[in-house]
């Protein structure tokens, strides 16, 4: 009987053995190859399901504009909480920015691009105000005003899925030596996130 959160994955071992001779042959030093077994994609239902919540507010004239991004680090949404590394905030700014007037904390301008990013190395429980905090920006103008864009997010994390999938293996003959759970930032989009998560099997040599 089977459960219906439950379901069933067939392994053509021939190939994945022919697979793992060939990583072999490449990389004949190695002790162990991973091998991508199953990747999927989760469609986020509101924010209490998205890892790193986001609130976006722009108010300006002609002359200057002020962009707040406020976010989140929310536990609720990972099964097991695991940090957020490499967080890459990316939002364009028009309206002819002729000039940087305050950026918190510091950001880089793409002058080709019109764009602007923030940098955070990580966030956690443990980071400051426990990942809760703000990016701001001012922008002096020439043809304002700005009009509001979409702002773009990446980040990865290893240790834990948002839809608590694990894998099991049945059947005699073959063992999981080390199963390696991870999740990235997909498209965002302010109906949700799409969110590439992925396990990965590795195969002892």
């Amino acid at each position: 009987m089977h459960n219906v959160d439950t379901k069933e994955f067939w392994v053509n071992m021939p190939n994945l053995m022919s697979h793992l001779k060939k990583v072999a042959e490449q990389k004949p030093q190695a002790t162990y190859y991973n091998v991508d077994m199953i990747k999927y994609q989760v469609a986020a239902e509101g924010i209490q399901s998205t890892p790193l919540n986001l609130a976006v507010s722009w108010r300006g004239d002609a002359t200057s504009t002020d962009l707040r991004i406020d976010y989140k680090y929310n536990t609720e949404a990972m099964a097991n909480p695991v940090p957020l590394h490499n967080i890459h905030f990316l939002v364009p700014v028009d309206g002819g920015v002729a000039k940087l007037q305050a950026m918190i904390p510091a950001a880089t301008w793409n002058p080709e691009q019109q764009t602007m990013q923030w940098k955070i190395p990580s966030l956690s429980q443990r980071s400051e105000n426990g990942g809760v905090g703000a990016l701001l920006g001012r922008f002096q103008l020439t043809e304002g005003p700005s009009k509001p864009s979409q702002l773009a997010v990446q980040f990865t994390s290893e240790g834990s899925t948002l839809s608590g999938c694990d894998i099991h293996l049945v059947g005699t003959g073959y063992r999981l030596s080390l199963v390696k759970k991870r999740f990235a930032a997909g498209q965002f989009d302010f109906k949700g996130w799409k969110t590439p998560q992925c396990l990965t099997v590795s195969i002892l040599n």
